[in-house]
Protein backbone atom coordinates (compact mmCIF):
# COMPACT_ATOMS: atom_id res chain seq x y z
CA UNK A 1 0.00 0.00 0.00
CA UNK A 2 3.41 2.46 0.59
CA UNK A 3 4.12 2.10 -2.35
CA UNK A 4 0.83 2.45 -4.49
CA UNK A 5 0.65 5.59 -2.27
CA UNK A 6 3.76 6.93 -3.50
CA UNK A 7 2.93 5.97 -6.72
CA UNK A 8 -0.29 7.62 -6.94
CA UNK A 9 1.31 10.81 -5.37
CA UNK A 10 3.85 10.99 -7.81
CA UNK A 11 1.45 10.76 -10.81
CA UNK A 12 -0.28 13.63 -9.23
CA UNK A 13 2.81 15.46 -9.04
CA UNK A 14 3.01 15.16 -12.91
CA UNK A 15 -0.55 15.69 -14.08
CA UNK A 16 0.18 19.21 -11.67
CA UNK A 17 3.19 20.10 -13.69
CA UNK A 18 1.42 20.08 -16.69
CA UNK A 19 3.79 20.71 -19.46
CA UNK A 20 7.12 20.39 -17.45
CA UNK A 21 7.59 16.48 -18.55
CA UNK A 22 10.38 14.91 -16.28
CA UNK A 23 13.14 12.73 -17.51
CA UNK A 24 13.03 14.50 -20.93
CA UNK A 25 12.02 18.10 -19.85
CA UNK A 26 12.86 21.17 -22.12
CA UNK A 27 11.36 25.19 -21.97
CA UNK A 28 10.31 24.44 -25.14
CA UNK A 29 7.13 22.47 -23.95
CA UNK A 30 5.67 25.82 -21.38
CA UNK A 31 8.07 28.01 -22.59
CA UNK A 32 9.07 31.05 -20.47
CA UNK A 33 7.24 33.93 -22.05
CA UNK A 34 10.43 36.18 -22.18
CA UNK A 35 11.52 33.48 -24.65
CA UNK A 36 9.53 35.27 -27.29
CA UNK A 37 11.22 38.87 -27.34
CA UNK A 38 13.07 39.59 -24.42
CA UNK A 39 15.70 36.52 -24.10
CA UNK A 40 15.40 34.55 -27.03
CA UNK A 41 18.63 32.95 -26.21
CA UNK A 42 16.32 30.30 -23.39
CA UNK A 43 14.89 29.09 -26.42
CA UNK A 44 17.74 28.71 -29.37
CA UNK A 45 21.32 28.87 -28.19
CA UNK A 46 21.99 30.57 -31.88
CA UNK A 47 21.23 33.64 -29.97
CA UNK A 48 23.86 33.52 -27.46
CA UNK A 49 25.84 36.98 -27.78
CA UNK A 50 24.13 38.11 -30.50
CA UNK A 51 24.13 41.55 -28.81
CA UNK A 52 28.03 43.16 -27.97
CA UNK A 53 28.89 43.34 -24.33
CA UNK A 54 27.52 41.25 -21.05
CA UNK A 55 23.86 40.01 -20.60
CA UNK A 56 22.23 38.81 -17.66
CA UNK A 57 18.73 37.75 -17.86
CA UNK A 58 16.70 36.26 -14.79
CA UNK A 59 13.33 34.79 -15.01
CA UNK A 60 10.51 33.55 -12.40
CA UNK A 61 6.81 31.99 -13.28
CA UNK A 62 4.51 30.62 -10.71
CA UNK A 63 0.62 30.36 -11.24
CA UNK A 64 -1.46 33.80 -9.95
CA UNK A 65 -3.25 31.65 -7.29
CA UNK A 66 -1.38 30.50 -4.73
CA UNK A 67 -1.87 26.94 -3.76
CA UNK A 68 0.34 24.81 -2.38
CA UNK A 69 2.16 22.87 -4.85
CA UNK A 70 1.90 24.95 -7.73
CA UNK A 71 4.28 24.74 -10.41
CA UNK A 72 7.19 27.30 -9.91
CA UNK A 73 9.64 27.92 -12.79
CA UNK A 74 13.09 29.97 -12.23
CA UNK A 75 15.93 30.78 -15.09
CA UNK A 76 18.90 32.22 -15.53
CA UNK A 77 21.03 33.17 -18.43
CA UNK A 78 24.56 34.72 -18.94
CA UNK A 79 25.86 35.84 -22.32
CA UNK A 80 28.53 37.61 -23.60
CA UNK A 81 30.01 38.41 -27.12
CA UNK A 82 34.25 37.07 -26.60
CA UNK A 83 34.12 38.89 -30.42
CA UNK A 84 32.10 39.54 -33.18
CA UNK A 85 31.79 36.46 -34.55
CA UNK A 86 31.59 34.36 -31.03
CA UNK A 87 29.32 34.30 -28.03
CA UNK A 88 29.05 32.29 -25.16
CA UNK A 89 26.39 31.44 -22.26
CA UNK A 90 25.37 29.81 -19.38
CA UNK A 91 21.86 28.68 -18.88
CA UNK A 92 20.34 27.25 -15.73
CA UNK A 93 16.86 26.30 -15.46
CA UNK A 94 14.81 24.90 -12.91
CA UNK A 95 11.64 23.40 -12.63
CA UNK A 96 9.08 23.12 -9.45
CA UNK A 97 6.24 21.17 -9.29
CA UNK A 98 4.53 19.54 -5.87
CA UNK A 99 7.23 17.49 -4.83
CA UNK A 100 9.22 17.30 -8.04
CA UNK A 101 12.59 19.16 -8.63
CA UNK A 102 14.16 19.67 -12.10
CA UNK A 103 17.19 21.32 -13.07
CA UNK A 104 19.64 21.88 -15.76
CA UNK A 105 22.65 24.00 -16.04
CA UNK A 106 24.24 24.36 -19.32
CA UNK A 107 27.17 25.92 -21.32
CA UNK A 108 26.79 27.22 -24.83
CA UNK A 109 28.86 28.41 -27.48
CA UNK A 110 27.73 30.37 -30.74
CA UNK A 111 29.82 31.03 -33.88
CA UNK A 112 27.80 34.86 -35.66
CA UNK A 113 28.62 34.45 -39.45
CA UNK A 114 28.78 37.36 -41.36
CA UNK A 115 27.21 37.16 -44.75
CA UNK A 116 27.43 40.20 -45.92
CA UNK A 117 30.77 43.02 -45.92
CA UNK A 118 28.54 45.66 -44.34
CA UNK A 119 27.23 42.97 -41.57
CA UNK A 120 23.50 43.50 -42.16
CA UNK A 121 23.21 39.92 -42.78
CA UNK A 122 24.50 37.14 -40.53
CA UNK A 123 24.24 33.20 -39.85
CA UNK A 124 24.26 31.65 -36.10
CA UNK A 125 25.18 28.76 -35.13
CA UNK A 126 24.71 27.76 -31.48
CA UNK A 127 25.67 24.24 -29.13
CA UNK A 128 24.42 23.95 -25.95
CA UNK A 129 25.63 20.77 -23.53
CA UNK A 130 24.79 20.62 -19.82
CA UNK A 131 23.82 17.93 -17.43
CA UNK A 132 20.09 17.81 -15.92
CA UNK A 133 19.34 16.29 -12.09
CA UNK A 134 16.20 15.55 -11.15
CA UNK A 135 14.69 14.63 -7.82
CA UNK A 136 12.00 14.17 -4.96
CA UNK A 137 11.85 17.10 -1.67
CA UNK A 138 12.02 14.61 0.90
CA UNK A 139 11.66 17.64 3.24
CA UNK A 140 8.15 18.34 2.52
CA UNK A 141 6.75 14.86 1.78
CA UNK A 142 3.75 13.25 4.50
CA UNK A 143 4.68 10.15 4.10
CA UNK A 144 7.74 7.50 5.25
CA UNK A 145 10.64 8.86 3.77
CA UNK A 146 12.50 5.72 4.79
CA UNK A 147 10.87 4.31 1.63
CA UNK A 148 13.33 2.73 -0.65
CA UNK A 149 11.71 3.84 -3.58
CA UNK A 150 12.29 7.15 -2.59
CA UNK A 151 15.62 6.92 -2.27
CA UNK A 152 16.18 5.32 -5.41
CA UNK A 153 14.62 8.09 -7.15
CA UNK A 154 17.00 10.40 -5.87
CA UNK A 155 20.13 8.45 -6.31
CA UNK A 156 19.67 8.34 -10.23
CA UNK A 157 22.78 9.99 -11.64
CA UNK A 158 22.42 12.89 -13.60
CA UNK A 159 22.53 12.73 -17.27
CA UNK A 160 24.13 14.58 -20.11
CA UNK A 161 21.97 16.51 -22.41
CA UNK A 162 22.38 19.21 -25.50
CA UNK A 163 20.35 21.65 -27.72
CA UNK A 164 21.34 22.71 -31.10
CA UNK A 165 20.19 25.96 -33.15
CA UNK A 166 20.64 28.18 -36.13
CA UNK A 167 19.49 31.21 -36.99
CA UNK A 168 19.63 34.12 -39.80
CA UNK A 169 19.04 37.87 -38.80
CA UNK A 170 19.19 40.50 -41.45
CA UNK A 171 17.12 43.53 -42.67
CA UNK A 172 14.87 43.07 -39.73
CA UNK A 173 13.76 39.60 -40.63
CA UNK A 174 14.82 36.67 -37.63
CA UNK A 175 14.46 32.87 -38.89
CA UNK A 176 15.57 30.18 -35.97
CA UNK A 177 15.50 26.47 -35.35
CA UNK A 178 16.30 24.34 -32.46
CA UNK A 179 16.54 20.64 -31.85
CA UNK A 180 16.15 21.01 -27.81
CA UNK A 181 17.64 18.29 -25.60
CA UNK A 182 18.60 16.13 -28.33
CA UNK A 183 20.42 13.68 -26.16
CA UNK A 184 17.60 12.96 -23.82
CA UNK A 185 14.90 12.24 -27.00
CA UNK A 186 17.25 9.52 -28.64
CA UNK A 187 17.71 7.74 -24.94
CA UNK A 188 15.77 4.87 -24.55
CA UNK A 189 13.68 4.94 -21.82
CA UNK A 190 12.44 8.20 -22.75
CA UNK A 191 11.08 7.12 -26.23
CA UNK A 192 7.46 5.96 -24.72
CA UNK A 193 7.62 9.16 -22.91
CA UNK A 194 4.68 11.61 -24.17
CA UNK A 195 4.61 15.53 -23.88
CA UNK A 196 8.13 16.43 -24.96
CA UNK A 197 9.87 18.49 -27.14
CA UNK A 198 10.89 17.51 -30.76
CA UNK A 199 11.76 21.05 -32.13
CA UNK A 200 11.40 24.77 -32.64
CA UNK A 201 10.73 27.03 -35.58
CA UNK A 202 10.13 30.68 -35.01
CA UNK A 203 9.91 34.03 -37.90
CA UNK A 204 9.74 37.04 -37.34
CA UNK A 205 10.28 40.45 -39.32
CA UNK A 206 10.72 44.05 -37.32
CA UNK A 207 9.65 46.74 -38.99
CA UNK A 208 10.64 50.57 -37.87
CA UNK A 209 8.12 52.93 -37.82
CA UNK A 210 9.45 56.14 -36.19
CA UNK A 211 9.95 57.57 -32.44
CA UNK A 212 6.89 57.67 -30.59
CA UNK A 213 5.75 54.18 -32.08
CA UNK A 214 9.23 53.35 -32.49
CA UNK A 215 9.06 49.59 -34.42
CA UNK A 216 5.93 46.74 -34.94
CA UNK A 217 7.31 42.89 -34.55
CA UNK A 218 4.77 40.18 -35.65
CA UNK A 219 6.30 36.77 -35.00
CA UNK A 220 5.58 33.21 -35.39
CA UNK A 221 6.36 30.09 -33.17
CA UNK A 222 5.95 26.35 -34.49
CA UNK A 223 7.00 23.89 -31.46
CA UNK A 224 7.28 20.07 -31.91
CA UNK A 225 5.71 18.19 -29.13
CA UNK A 226 6.28 14.30 -29.02
CA UNK A 227 2.69 12.63 -29.13
CA UNK A 228 0.83 16.07 -28.57
CA UNK A 229 -0.67 18.47 -31.27
CA UNK A 230 2.29 20.76 -32.50
CA UNK A 231 1.62 24.27 -30.97
CA UNK A 232 1.47 27.41 -33.17
CA UNK A 233 2.18 30.75 -31.33
CA UNK A 234 1.32 33.73 -33.10
CA UNK A 235 1.34 37.66 -32.22
CA UNK A 236 3.66 40.93 -32.01
CA UNK A 237 5.52 42.86 -30.00
CA UNK A 238 4.68 46.99 -30.17
CA UNK A 239 8.01 48.87 -29.60
CA UNK A 240 7.48 52.83 -28.57
CA UNK A 241 9.12 55.44 -26.65
CA UNK A 242 12.84 54.95 -28.60
CA UNK A 243 13.36 51.34 -27.72
CA UNK A 244 12.07 52.74 -23.93
CA UNK A 245 9.28 50.39 -23.29
CA UNK A 246 6.85 47.42 -25.32
CA UNK A 247 3.75 45.77 -24.97
CA UNK A 248 3.47 41.79 -26.73
CA UNK A 249 0.59 39.51 -27.22
CA UNK A 250 0.94 36.09 -28.47
CA UNK A 251 -1.75 33.10 -29.24
CA UNK A 252 -1.41 29.83 -28.77
CA UNK A 253 -3.19 27.37 -30.65
CA UNK A 254 -2.78 25.14 -27.36
CA UNK A 255 -6.21 27.45 -26.83
CA UNK A 256 -4.14 29.65 -24.49
CA UNK A 257 -2.75 33.51 -24.60
CA UNK A 258 0.38 35.89 -23.43
CA UNK A 259 0.05 39.15 -22.76
CA UNK A 260 2.88 41.05 -21.22
CA UNK A 261 4.25 44.65 -21.17
CA UNK A 262 8.25 45.78 -20.39
CA UNK A 263 10.55 49.29 -20.05
CA UNK A 264 13.68 49.87 -20.22
CA UNK A 265 15.61 51.60 -17.44
CA UNK A 266 18.60 53.88 -18.55
CA UNK A 267 18.72 51.40 -22.05
CA UNK A 268 20.40 49.06 -19.49
CA UNK A 269 18.12 47.43 -17.26
CA UNK A 270 14.84 45.93 -18.82
CA UNK A 271 11.84 44.44 -17.09
CA UNK A 272 9.03 42.99 -18.32
CA UNK A 273 5.99 41.50 -16.67
CA UNK A 274 3.43 39.21 -18.45
CA UNK A 275 0.63 36.96 -17.62
CA UNK A 276 -0.54 33.47 -19.85
CA UNK A 277 -3.83 32.10 -19.62
CA UNK A 278 -4.22 28.42 -18.64
CA UNK A 279 -4.59 26.07 -21.57
CA UNK A 280 -8.31 24.83 -22.54
CA UNK A 281 -7.50 21.08 -20.45
CA UNK A 282 -6.53 22.67 -18.09
CA UNK A 283 -8.35 25.23 -17.09
CA UNK A 284 -11.01 24.17 -14.83
CA UNK A 285 -8.47 22.87 -12.48
CA UNK A 286 -5.36 25.35 -12.73
CA UNK A 287 -5.01 29.08 -13.07
CA UNK A 288 -2.84 31.02 -15.50
CA UNK A 289 0.51 32.17 -14.77
CA UNK A 290 2.73 34.94 -13.84
CA UNK A 291 6.02 35.52 -15.42
CA UNK A 292 8.24 38.50 -14.35
CA UNK A 293 11.38 38.84 -16.80
CA UNK A 294 14.98 41.01 -15.90
CA UNK A 295 17.53 41.55 -17.98
CA UNK A 296 20.97 43.63 -17.38
CA UNK A 297 23.74 45.01 -20.29
CA UNK A 298 27.15 45.45 -19.82
CA UNK A 299 30.05 46.20 -21.34
CA UNK A 300 28.40 47.41 -24.59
Amino acid sequence: MKKIFYILLLMAGIQQAKAQQWGNTSSQVDPLATQYFQNQYLGNPAMAGIDSGLHLSAAYRRQWEHQPGVPVTMAFTAEYATTKRVGVGLNVYNDKAGLLSNTRVALTYAYHLPLSAANTQHLHFGLSVGLRNERLDVKNLDGEVLDPSIGRYNRRDNYFDGDFGVAYTGYGITLQAALPNMVGYFRDENKGLANSSTFFLAGSYRIAIGTQFTAVEPKVCFRGVRDFDNVIDMGANLVFLNNAANVFGMYHTSKNYTVGAGYNVINRIGIQASYSSQTEGLSNYLSGNFTLGLRVGFLK
